[in-house]
């Protein structure tokens, strides 16, 4: 893509897309290269020139509002290009337009597009919570793998009914404070010694404060020391979004009940990308907020050092009101970075197919928002792969010995109540001496500071995962090979304590993987606002199917 003028492109189609946007027809007209030669395909029908393509527009009316999922490049020549838009619409339809660019004197301007649409995709089968006393049926295993029965007849809490979320269900996380419940942590003999919880968490009482309302209680990773979603106790969730794949943890069920519409909103934590994992592997938007920002009293902890409680969510307008209630009260104005920066140690380290997909979804954004899409290099040296080694093994010492400080005496009192490969995980802490852990923390801090100057520049973009979802029959030697694939990526957040916002479009084949985007500590109300810009915030209303490219 070096030889082509990808920024100059980019450019010249989000000027396209604003266009399209506010229904300028002149700036439309100006797109598409002059002359009888320019081609506009859709259906079953070609307009041949510039004059018969400019017609058209202006006898349509407008076209439909629609919004970027993926961008495809492939250079032609330094100056001709192919895109490929994959878009959605608001009713969840999609299309596609390919276009021809040219860059002669004026630019870059398109000479032949094709444009179709499909209708949308069939919802998922609800995977509802728990009802007491229902008669078993075939989605039994399904509906148990992914929420935790309730305590005997007390109620789950209410909501007040109105504000900003009324109306929103919201799974919580088990390892959540909920009033006269006991948190399980995904762990049945944990969940034999809880008692019942005097108070919801803060977290949760500000959602149901703001008008949520609790539909269930989901499953939970073992103590959240997992990233796939599997639980030896209760089962694996399903993917919905990616059937016979595992749904990502440790938020698995909250994962599980939003991607398939039982839940509105999930309730979760990160602490090595919890939320952002089933977020990738289930098509969800996942929300990772600074570190500290919101209050974690009432929930189980991990690694306190990167422990954060965020938000799942299949629409972008929830998961940003949600977060909006769960935040501080602003203290700076929101505003757009500088650019979105690109690192390409980091995009190697996920899968080839998962890189171009991300990659993708990155121009999508870049396009759509209208920001510059920059090289980390042309900001600063990039990442290099031994700095990678380094952050991603100090934050596995650092959450190890954290864990173990947590939970090391459940883990020792009775060992038989985790499976053996959480279990490691745990006792791998018990080793970490004082004089490595405290290289480990200096290796965070270094890196912590190494991020801080680079969102300096603009905002960092990195897929959420290195991988789609594994299937469920994969062996717990892939397993771990996908998770510390994935910890590369997903921990620098994490170290660094900076919001992380997962944008559910990137597609391998039709398996979903997430675009992630790191923005500056204390600017996640700024990091949500491009929700309102690249994703629809209302229900989907029917809508017409033509679009243009």
């Amino acid at each position: 893509m070096r030889d082509v003028d990808e920024g100059g492109l980019l450019a010249a189609a989000a000027r396209y897309e604003e266009a399209l946007r506010e229904d300028d027809l002149d700036a439309l007209d100006a797109s598409f290269a002059p002359g009888p030669g320019t081609l506009r395909a859709e259906g079953g029908t070609a307009l041949v020139g510039h004059d018969l393509i400019s017609a058209f527009r202006r006898d349509r009316g407008g076209a439909p509002a629609r919004w970027l999922r993926r961008v495809h490049l492939r250079a032609l020549s330094p100056d001709d290009a192919v895109t490929v838009s994959e878009t959605e619409r608001r009713d969840g339809g999609r299309g596609l337009q390919t276009q021809v660019w040219h860059r002669g004197p004026a630019g870059w301007r398109v000479t032949a597009a094709h444009v179709s649409g499909a209708a949308p995709l069939a919802p998922a089968e609800p995977i509802g919570p728990p009802v007491p006393g229902a008669a078993p049926t075939p989605a039994t295993t399904a509906t148990s793998a992914t929420w935790r029965t309730p305590d005997g007849a007390t109620a789950l809490p209410a909501g007040t009914g109105t504000g900003p979320l009324a109306g929103v269900r919201t799974a919580v996380k088990d390892l959540v404070a909920v009033a006269g419940q006991r948190t399980g942590g995904g762990v049945p003999r944990w969940l034999d010694r809880a008692r019942p919880e005097t108070a919801n968490a803060p977290a949760l009482q500000a959602l149901l404060d703001a008008g949520a309302e609790v539909v269930g209680i989901a499953r939970t990773d073992e103590l959240a020391f997992s990233l796939m979603g599997v639980n030896a106790h209760h089962g694996t969730p399903p993917n919905p979004a990616a059937p016979g794949r595992v749904p990502g943890g440790s938020s698995s069920g909250c994962a599980a009940a939003v991607a398939s519409g039982a839940a509105d909103l999930g309730l979760g934590t990160d602490t090595a990308g919890s939320l952002r994992v089933p977020g990738s592997f289930t098509a969800l938007y996942a929300w990772r907020p600074t570190h500290g920002a919101v209050d974690t009293t009432g929930v189980l902890p991990l690694a306190p050092s990167f422990d954060t409680v965020g938000l799942l969510a299949r629409d972008a307008g929830v998961l940003a009101a949600a977060a909006a209630v769960l935040l501080p009260p602003p203290s700076v104005p929101v505003q757009r970075p500088a650019a979105l920066l690109r690192s390409r140690t980091l995009l190697q380290l996920a899968e080839p197919a998962t890189a171009l997909a991300v990659e993708a979804a990155l121009r999508a954004l870049a396009v759509q928002t209208g920001l510059p899409l920059r090289d980390v290099d042309d900001v600063g040296a990039d990442f290099t792969p031994g700095e990678v080694a380094a952050w991603t093994e100090a934050f596995r010492t650092v959450q190890a010995a954290e864990a173990w400080a947590a939970h090391g005496a459940f883990a020792t009192a009775d060992p038989g109540a985790l499976s053996p490969a959480v279990l490691a995980r745990f006792r791998a802490g018990a080793d970490v001496g004082p004089g490595a852990l405290a290289a480990a923390r200096a290796v965070v801090a270094r890196t912590r500071r190494r991020v801080d100057d680079l969102l300096g520049h603009g905002w960092l973009c990195l897929p959420s995962t290195a991988s789609p979802a594994p299937p469920l029959d994969a062996t717990p030697e892939e397993f771990e090979a996908a998770r510390a694939g994935t910890l590369a990526l997903s921990t620098l957040a994490s170290q660094a304590g900076t919001p992380a916002l997962g944008l559910p479009w990137g597609r391998v084949g039709q398996l979903p993987v997430g675009l992630c985007v790191l923005a500056p500590r204390g600017a996640d109300r700024s990091l949500l606002a491009l929700l309102t810009e690249v994703a629809p915030t209302t229900p989907h209303p029917t809508q017409s199917t033509t679009e243009d490219p």
